[in-house]
């Protein structure tokens, strides 16, 4: 099998599992693939070899992509709607976190009471130490103004 026969069983293999820009994109990498590694000296035989059955590789993308899919939640229906109290958030790779709106109330509360905390700690360990200091310093400035 050459490279062309290679390309054209993938893309026809892939493209009754992922959509054609999908389609498009793996097909334009495995392309962009195997140029490199004949410029690199590799045989297109041995490059084709390692990359194995069309089929089986398209196979395997699907599947990914089926995977990816269910990860990332966009295997809902386009017409289902999210809760109103849902937050969602795109991050930079690409997947959208959804939490409901209570666990992000949950959240900030045990956040602040964690902040609280630390300032009562902070000052039921410095209390012993300024207030005496303070004291003193009253003390002194009192006596200077005398």
């Amino acid at each position: 099998m050459d490279r062309a026969e290679f390309i054209d069983r993938l893309q026809r293999a892939l493209s009754g599992g992922v959509n054609s820009s999908q389609v498009g994109e793996h097909v334009r990498y495995y392309r962009e693939y195997i140029d490199k590694e004949i410029r690199k000296g590799r045989s297109e035989e041995e490059v084709l070899g390692s990359l194995g059955d069309p089929r089986l590789l398209a196979k395997s993308i699907i599947e990914a992509n089926k995977r990816a899919d269910v990860i990332e939640g966009t295997n809902r229906n386009y017409d289902e709607e999210a809760p109103e109290d849902m937050f969602e958030r795109q991050t930079n790779i690409g997947r959208v976190i959804r939490m409901p709106g209570w666990l992000i109330a949950l959240i900030a509360v045990v956040i602040v009471l964690l902040i609280i905390g630390v300032a009562f700690s902070l000052i039921s360990v410095l209390a012993p130490i300024m207030i005496p200091v303070l004291i003193v310093m009253l003390v002194i400035n009192y006596l200077k103004s005398r």
